[in-house]
């Protein structure tokens, strides 16, 4: 069986959903278990945003290897990764919001009074909002291709923000490595992306 039959078997969708849940499934059996170390809060928080991250760089990579690759089966994936990150992306908020405030409306406020990017964070995951809510294909029909390409096309906007919120919270740590990994993933993605636009006309 080649590469294109692997990707277009009916059992491909649900293995690659088995795959997303694998984090979330092993950080559930580790905060039972006490594996997380000294601070598990931070380590739920810090490990749900992580998969957000690591998520939206597949969403966006999707396209080049399709190109590169000339296999246009793995498109079929892309709208799952989205969703999967959007998951992730609101597990990070819950972790944030439950773990480190107890739900408590009034602190929550307070602290992103205090550490403003929380904002850049939270309108990611708003302009993950309506690609996640647009995933299926009744919303291209409603839509159309054009107009529907154009609004997830929001995903950049969304990478962008997450990339900034996580700089923005290590900028107190003055801790730059991992964030320099996701920028030059994500610089990548977009400098390509320019050079197709460009290309193309």
């Amino acid at each position: 069986m080649n590469c294109r039959s692997l990707l277009l078997a009916p059992w491909a969708k649900p293995f690659l959903w088995l795959l997303l849940a694998l984090p979330a499934v092993w950080l559930i059996y580790a905060a039972f278990n006490d594996l997380l170390g000294a601070n598990p809060a931070e380590a739920l928080t810090r490990s749900t945003g992580d998969w957000t991250l690591r998520g939206l760089c597949m969403v966006l990579a999707i396209t080049p290897l399709r190109d590169i690759t000339a296999t246009p089966a793995l498109l079929r994936f892309r709208r799952s990764l989205g969703v999967g990150a959007f998951i992730y992306a609101s597990l990070h908020m819950l972790c944030y919001a439950w773990f480190d405030q107890g739900l408590a409306l009034a602190d929550i406020w307070r602290d992103i009074l205090k550490r403003p990017f929380i904002w850049l964070g939270f309108g990611g995951v708003l302009a993950m909002l309506p690609l996640v809510l647009t995933s299926f294909n009744a919303a291209i029909r409603w839509l159309g291709v054009k107009r529907w390409q154009k609004l997830h096309r929001m995903v950049y906007a969304a990478a962008i923000l997450a990339v900034l919120h996580f700089f923005w919270m290590r900028a107190g740590k003055n801790n730059f490595t991992e964030v320099g990994v996701y920028a030059a993933i994500l610089g990548s993605l977009l400098v390509w992306r320019i050079w197709k636009v460009v290309k193309a006309r």
